[in-house]
């Protein structure tokens, strides 16, 4: 979150951006019109699936012009509270339109290595922050299944031993995560906390509008405004750790994630002091 200032009002660009995606889901919806129509006409398949590729696009537009507005309605408020207010990120909207209590998004690499987070606030972040130094967790394990995964109660300590004691620790009951999925690539995972009662359907339709509209649509803008955290410092770290100690990198980012959990320290911060020549590990 940052403070409130001056220059363009967020608020009203985000409710352009929603009207812009609405009338995208307009035209979208037309089109699957004029191929149902064809597909009425001649009988053939590849009206059928054009139409449905149509109505799919103009879901995923809706769903971003939830966000969006959304997204306006927090920024609104928080204006209301004054020019020392903090602005509320756009992963906020996301956990209000998914109805949880909290969501966090993870960009992955190849090997579902984390590259950088987005959360709604502290206690979403915290939850994310432990599955990425523990190397266990629903983000991790939707990204390799490739599908939706859940769990709640009891089943958080059986499925993530650690992980689940310490997210209960964190006051969290039931974790629930979706892959960002582009064609068959992963981009990433959206996680929710505590969401309501089935909340699967919207969180996968919420994770295919970030995808193709926020992560990598022509107006796509990665950064969420400014509210996703890069995990450069970290892996130039890991770099530095495995030059020192002649380790592999992947080695040497476990031993830099092990400190920062044994340390009870956010990772970041950990990563900075080795950059800074603080601390040696190995």
């Amino acid at each position: 979150m940052q403070p409130l200032g001056g220059g363009p009002d967020p608020a009203a660009q985000a409710l352009r951006r929603a009207a812009l995606a609405r009338e995208r889901a307009e035209r979208e919806l037309a089109a699957a019109a004029r191929q149902e129509r064809l597909a009425e006409r001649t009988g053939m398949d590849l009206h059928e699936r054009l139409a449905r590729l149509h109505r799919d696009s103009a879901a995923c537009q809706r769903t971003a012009a939830q966000l969006q507005e959304a997204y306006a309605r927090l920024l609104t408020g928080a204006a209301a509270d004054g020019p020392t207010a903090t602005t509320p990120g756009f992963m906020a909207s996301v956990a209000e339109v998914c109805g949880t209590r909290g969501a966090a998004l993870s960009y992955l690499a190849a090997d579902r290595s984390q590259l950088a987070v987005a959360a709604s606030d502290e206690p979403a972040r915290a939850a994310q922050e432990l599955e990425f130094l523990l190397g266990e967790g629903p983000a991790r394990d939707a990204a390799v299944a490739g599908t939706a995964v859940s769990a709640s109660g009891t089943e958080l300590c059986e499925r993530w031993p650690v992980y689940g004691t310490a997210l209960a620790e964190l006051g969290f009951d039931e974790v629930a995560a979706v892959p960002l999925r582009q064609h068959d690539t992963c981009v990433g995972s959206l996680t929710v906390f505590d969401p309501r009662s089935g909340a699967a359907g919207s969180l996968t339709e919420v994770a295919d509008a970030l995808t193709r509209t926020m992560v990598l649509g022509p107006q796509a803008d990665p950064g969420l405004y400014g509210g996703t955290e890069l995990r450069a410092v970290v892996h130039q770290a890991a770099g530095m750790v495995s030059v020192h100690t002649g380790c592999a990198v992947a080695d040497a980012l476990e031993l830099v994630k092990a400190r920062a959990f044994s340390e009870g320290l956010p990772v970041d911060g950990v990563a900075e002091r080795i950059v800074r020549g603080e601390l040696l590990l190995g």
